[in-house]
């Protein structure tokens, strides 16, 4: 029986991972895999060694606790790939999770897949030079990244982003008018999404900013329509709004993003969400001092919101850590409920949705995969 190794370190990753691993069996029915990894995955049919909950966590500092947890996730994993010797491993995302574990799988002789890239365009570019050596092949899910590890003897293929399929369906899907019934919205009421993250500590610093930004907000357009959608990872009680009049979302993040008219979102992947369904939005976040003093001093960036580095422009506005000043947001906000900003937005993420491909990223990796398993058998 041929086996392959999956090992994906967050929320985002096992969905992308289950993607790939489905339409991996759907060419080559026979195979089954173990690694590492959530619901997803599970669904997917993967036999789960390690719980995505053990190694799940963000930020500087915050990852400090979850070290043991991680060195035991290594060891685990490392320890069945000698053991059972899949035809490969497919490693998606986390960086610090996989980098290193990469190093571990390669000693053990397994051929290595790696998909969506660590950000090494990003901070740490010394990076490239390690998956060179312990990485056998590359999917990509920016365009530009083929670009970045140019030169450095890796095989990368842009593949497309695995986002572009489920966002197009959740935009054939959803009635608009239906889904702002749903919320309460009535009529041509502005209804502002708020998006503070999908961590606890997202959740800390950046909801108390969020609610600031909505009253003043409110109090510029009274007729405005608050809702907070709530990633799946955060319990309903953890999150207190205040004297805020919002409808908490549960479970319906893409139809709320399809409901609204413009949306306030922490940096990272529901900005890229809001770009593939068209909804206008201003970027915002604050973090702990000493995880925001790393950043600074480690990360070389000219904004923190995807859809910007993506046009490689200031698509999207960004107010982040000192700068992130409730007043500052709410007109940014304001600005894009109607007007000649709105447009431009609109205009500027229809580009960028058009740069992320054509969908299909999932099949592509996996066909991908299926060619690296068969030349291994070659052999």
């Amino acid at each position: 029986m041929t086996e392959v190794l999956v090992s994906a370190g967050d929320a985002s990753g096992d969905a992308h991972a289950a993607e790939l691993f489905a339409a991996l069996r759907a060419l080559r029915p026979e195979l089954r895999g173990f690694g590492l990894g959530g619901a997803r995955l599970a669904e997917a049919g993967l036999e789960i060694l390690v719980p995505l909950a053990n190694v799940a966590v963000g930020g500087f500092v915050e990852v400090l606790g979850a070290v043991p947890r991680v060195l035991g996730a290594w060891r685990t994993l490392a320890s069945a790939a000698r053991e059972r010797r899949p035809a490969l491993a497919i490693l998606v995302d986390a960086p610090d999770l996989h980098v290193p574990l990469a190093k571990r799988l390669r000693r053990a002789g397994v051929p290595i897949l790696y998909y969506v890239a660590p950000q090494v365009w990003a901070w740490r570019t010394g990076r490239i030079a390690k998956l060179a050596r312990r990485v056998d092949r590359m999917a990509v899910i920016f365009p530009f990244e083929v670009d970045v590890f140019a030169g450095s003897g890796l095989a990368v293929d842009f593949v497309g982003h695995p986002l572009v399929d489920p966002l197009r369906a959740v935009r054939e899907k959803v009635d608009r008018a239906a889904a702002r019934a749903r919320l309460g919205v009535p009529g041509d009421a502005p209804l502002v999404l708020l998006l503070p993250g999908s961590r606890h500590n997202e959740l800390r610093y950046g909801l108390p900013l969020f609610l600031a930004a909505a009253e003043r907000l409110r109090a510029q357009r009274p007729d405005a329509h608050f809702a907070l959608a709530l990633a799946p990872t955060i319990r309903r009680d953890a999150v207190n709004v205040g004297g805020l009049p919002v409808r908490v979302v549960e479970n319906a993040t893409h139809e709320a993003m399809v409901a609204a008219d413009v949306a306030l979102v922490k940096p990272g992947t529901a900005s890229l969400e809001l770009a593939l369904l068209g909804c206008p939005h201003v970027s915002a976040g604050r973090a702990n001092l000493l995880t925001a003093a790393l950043a600074r001093r480690l990360v070389r960036l000219p904004s923190w919101t995807l859809p910007n580095l993506i046009a490689g422009a200031a698509v999207v506005p960004e107010f982040l850590q000192e700068h992130a000043d409730p007043e500052r947001i709410a007109a940014a906000l304001a600005a894009l409920l109607g007007g000649p900003a709105r447009e431009l937005q609109v205009r500027r993420l229809a580009e960028v949705s058009r740069r992320l491909g054509e969908g299909g990223a999932a099949p592509r990796a996996a066909a991908i995969a299926a060619g690296m398993i068969d030349g291994q058998r070659a052999r």
